[in-house]
């Protein structure tokens, strides 16, 4: 069976509509909704753990076409051209393209496992080989930090001082309560104090750092767990990528004309 002249223009002329109609995944109102904006839809929501399935699928296709009528209602209305939605959409944009351009320099420019290596040897040599677990008591004057070690030595409870009297919302609640920690997790002042106690014993005399004067009380000491490389790898390398970032955003204001 052959086809005539025309028959022939017909076949071809569908065949070659069939590619453009297959990278559209609806067309509402004339208007074409690309395939391609499905597919980053679905990899976003893959990405946050939801299974690719056809059942996905009709759903971010049937989320797609309603959204395509609503941005044509909100065009018929004009209020694309409102000042509001016009700063907000430009808002929008700019955090995505910024989101491009983070993975785009961090791609390009990837923290590197010899780089992890050694600021986790630096981490290593600072850490110290105790922890420290230790109460306080904060006061913004001094002889209210005076009368507060005189009436601990007099036999009152520190719990309920630091419940009563402290300035620290973190641990006034927890009576003075600083849970374990390294002497670097303190102001020097503070850590100097704290690692002169021996285990059960009180500060002396009131402790003066920038947030005021502490009475400090030290309830053990042990010796400390280090981290292995492997375990805090992730927390390195984040830390590692938001230093380079901050000098890359550093570097491009540097050459910024700013008025």
């Amino acid at each position: 069976m052959t086809l005539k002249p025309a028959h022939l223009l017909a076949a071809l002329i569908v065949s070659a509509s069939l590619p453009a109609m297959a990278q559209n995944l609806a067309v509402v109102n004339g208007k074409p909704i690309p395939s391609s904006r499905a597919d980053v839809m679905i990899k976003q929501m893959t990405s946050q753990g939801q299974q690719d399935t056809p059942e996905l699928r009709a759903m971010v296709k049937d989320e797609l076409i309603n959204r395509e009528i609503l941005i044509q209602e909100a065009d018929k209305l004009g209020l694309g051209t409102n000042a509001d939605v016009k700063n907000q959409i430009e808002i929008a944009r700019q955090s995505i393209l910024i989101r491009a351009l983070v993975a785009d320099y961090l791609k390009k420019n990837p923290v590197k496992d010899a780089d992890i290596k050694a600021e986790y040897d630096r981490f290593k040599a600072q850490a110290s080989d105790k922890e420290y677990h230790a109460r306080h008591i904060l006061v913004e004057k001094e002889d209210e930090a005076k009368a507060i070690i005189a009436k601990l030595k007099g036999g009152a409870k520190f719990e309920d001082l630091a419940k009563a009297s402290s300035k620290d919302p973190g641990s006034a609640a927890n009576g003075g309560d600083l849970d374990w920690a390294s002497p670097a997790s303190f102001v020097k002042p503070f850590s100097d104090a704290m690692v002169a106690l021996k285990k059960g014993e009180l500060s002396e005399t009131p402790v003066k750092t920038q947030f005021g004067y502490h009475v400090i009380k030290l309830d053990d000491v042990r010796t400390a767990k280090i981290p292995t490389l492997e375990e805090v790898k992730p927390q390195i390398a984040e830390s590692l990528q938001q230093k380079k970032l901050q000098a890359f955003q550093q570097q491009l204001r540097s050459k910024a004309k700013i008025q």
